[in-house]
């Protein structure tokens, strides 16, 4: 890793809700550190994830999905948290989802910097039936910018991720490793605990519960192996935790499970999860809130 021919970098992932952002950084890093779900809006910090191989080491920086809707303090510090990580990085993947294309996306390119090379990302190119079909798509947004390279892709799938690690490689700088060979990302376990279960909030009540919910990791013990972890799920209304608690207390049983076993397997080790639920009207526009949770 001293020799000067290796390269190292910070690459930002950028572009509207739910193109795959997530999914991508966690198939090119190989380990699940970014939550997805269907809810837009689903990743809400600055997540970087790691990757090293023989020649170079590529920071990914995922953003959350910029926000054009919603004015709440949450959403204004989300997009302070996406126009900050444009800054200082060496290139942007700037992620579309193939056969959509539209003002969102357009609101999005336009923040991207003009000194900083842009690579177009199409995802979930098993939209296309065939290649006739992703032609005229790729000439259409070849002319919304002059990009670096176009890469088409299925992070899903793990489909055309070694051409874009190609594409991106020329343009991180020579010079040594900025994190260790074995780091995958710079989040410590307690927020990627606390992310795993946010996940499963959304990923079990679907669109019933709003957006407005969070997770604090109350308690964060190592004992050998063994993590203790005692966290609370902020909702806004009783009613929103009648819903996660579900009927004698099934639906949370559910949540909580399915978050354990995600945190065993990123941990490496055994996990004793206690969750409860706590009303806190109006957290996602409380700044003193926010700012305890994490968020810029």
């Amino acid at each position: 890793m001293n020799d000067t021919s290796f390269r190292s970098g910070y690459v930002a992932i950028v572009g509207r809700p739910n193109v795959g952002k997530s999914t991508l950084l966690n198939h090119l890093v190989g380990q699940k550190i970014s939550i997805t779900s269907r809810k837009a809006q689903t990743t809400r910090h600055r997540i970087v994830g790691i990757l090293t191989d023989e020649h170079s080491q590529f920071v990914f920086v995922d953003t959350p999905g910029f926000q054009t809707k919603h004015k709440n303090a949450l959403n204004r510090g989300m997009n302070r948290t996406v126009t900050g990580a444009l800054r200082d990085v060496d290139a942007v993947l700037f992620v579309v989802e193939a056969r959509h294309y539209d003002e969102r996306d357009k609101k999005v390119l336009a923040l991207l910097p003009d000194d900083v090379p842009v690579i177009l990302v199409i995802n979930k190119i098993d939209y296309f039936a065939d290649k006739n079909e992703a032609l005229p798509f790729i000439e259409r947004l070849a002319k919304e910018r002059e990009f670096s390279a176009i890469v088409p892709v299925s992070a899903k799938q793990e489909k055309q991720l070694d051409t874009l690690l190609e594409a991106i490689r020329p343009h991180l700088p020579e010079g040594e490793a900025i994190y260790a060979e074995d780091e995958i990302t710079d989040r410590n376990e307690r927020f990627l605990a606390a992310e795993l279960l946010r996940e499963k909030v959304f990923r079990f009540t679907g669109e019933e519960l709003p957006y407005s919910a969070s997770v604090v990791i109350e308690q964060f013990k190592v004992e050998g192996t063994l993590r203790r972890i005692h966290a609370a799920i902020l909702v806004d209304k009783e009613a929103h935790k009648a819903m996660l608690i579900g009927a004698r207390g099934a639906k949370l049983k559910e949540i909580a499970t399915q978050a354990r076993l995600d945190m065993e397997k990123l941990f490496d080790g055994k996990v004793f999860l206690e969750v409860f639920v706590k009303v806190k009207s109006g957290w996602a526009d409380d700044e003193r809130v926010l700012k305890s949770l994490g968020y810029e």
